[in-house]
């Protein structure tokens, strides 16, 4: 939220630890229910945030819009944040290799994968980090393959005026219904352009509703068939795309996350200390009050707290969705 503003929090989460309240976690929540009505107002869902990783499926959409040959897991870790394992990186290669580019095109950071098991793999191998296992690399290969089918330049794709970053930028007014007041430099590199919690939850809505034959639902559509390439193993996205047929959901750092359900429900939300540990539940909560049958995911609105490898408190609802709960 806007540095010089001071918006009202409210209590979206709280951690409790041995029967003592731990921590909690402010921020701003904002869901519709399936007529697209406004369900949820909590806290100032209209103040400046920056969206971080849960605005990929716009950048997506940015993509496909302007012609990138995109579909299938492609088009699914364009929208995602994969973990690095070697069958995400084949993808992201066979993008770059689409462009007629390599790897040494992709100007993310270089990184470890975040899929342990691979990690550990590529440091026994006596391998480095690399670009290509950075978990925006899918979304900066798509945007490659944009500007080579556009004609656009390679070298500066990552420039705000670059033509297919003013491209995201307009997508991302148009599907927030937002204007951009602010931009910034995300995590990868990449431009970051602000929005609301209200703007998330409406562009949420409006990928789960489009149309298969339009750009939004091919988006969608792929996230929901491929969930294990929007994240990977275990990870909270792909799970709740895995178990909650119909929905679309994108998490992003520092406590972001866009999620909606299978009849146009859909729920954002920033948490100001940008701790995600409590997002997923809370939106799950916020589902399941809105009518979604969660049951599936049931364990994903389990966040416990551990002393010692043993179970000794939880991560569970705050006052203010506990009361909105409630009121429903």
């Amino acid at each position: 939220m806007a540095e010089n503003a001071t918006p009202p929090l409210v209590e979206l989460a709280v951690v409790r630890r041995s029967g003592l309240l731990e921590s909690r976690h402010l921020g701003a929540l904002f869901a519709l229910d399936a007529a697209g009505n406004p369900a949820a107002e909590l806290g100032d869902v209209d103040a400046p945030v920056l969206p971080r990783s849960t605005t990929k499926p716009l950048q997506a959409l940015a993509c496909l819009s302007v012609g990138a040959p995109l579909e299938g897991p492609a088009l699914a870790i364009a929208a995602g944040s994969h973990t690095g394992t070697d069958a995400h990186v084949e993808v992201v290669r066979t993008v770059l290799a689409e462009a007629g580019l390599t790897e040494d095109a992709l100007r993310c950071p270089v990184d470890w994968p975040e899929d342990e098991p691979t990690r550990n793999s590529l440091v026994r191998a006596g391998q480095e980090r690399s670009r290509v296992r950075m978990n925006c690399s899918g979304k900066h290969a798509a945007m490659l393959l944009a500007c080579r089918v556009n004609g656009w330049s390679t070298e500066g794709y990552l420039e705000t005026t670059h033509p297919l970053q003013q491209r995201v930028r307009a997508v991302t007014a148009e599907f927030t219904e937002a204007p951009v007041t602010h931009d910034a430099v995300d995590g990868c590199g990449a431009p970051l352009f602000a929005t609301t919690v209200r703007g998330l939850a409406t562009a949420f809505r409006a990928l789960q509703r489009a149309a298969a034959s339009e750009p939004a639902g091919r988006v969608a559509a792929a996230m929901r068939a491929h969930p294990e390439f929007v994240g990977g193993h275990g990870h909270a996205n792909t799970e709740v795309m895995r178990r909650v047929p119909g929905t679309v959901a994108k998490g992003g750092a520092e406590g972001v996350i866009g999620l909606a359900g299978p009849d146009g429900q859909a729920v954002a939300m920033k948490i100001i200390d940008g701790n995600p540990r409590a997002t997923t539940l809370l939106a799950l909560e916020v589902l399941t009050a809105l009518g979604v049958d969660v049951s599936e995911a049931a364990d994903l609105r389990v966040v416990p707290v551990l002393g010692g490898g043993v179970r000794v408190g939880e991560v569970a609802p705050g006052a203010a969705v506990q009361a909105w709960v409630a009121a429903r």
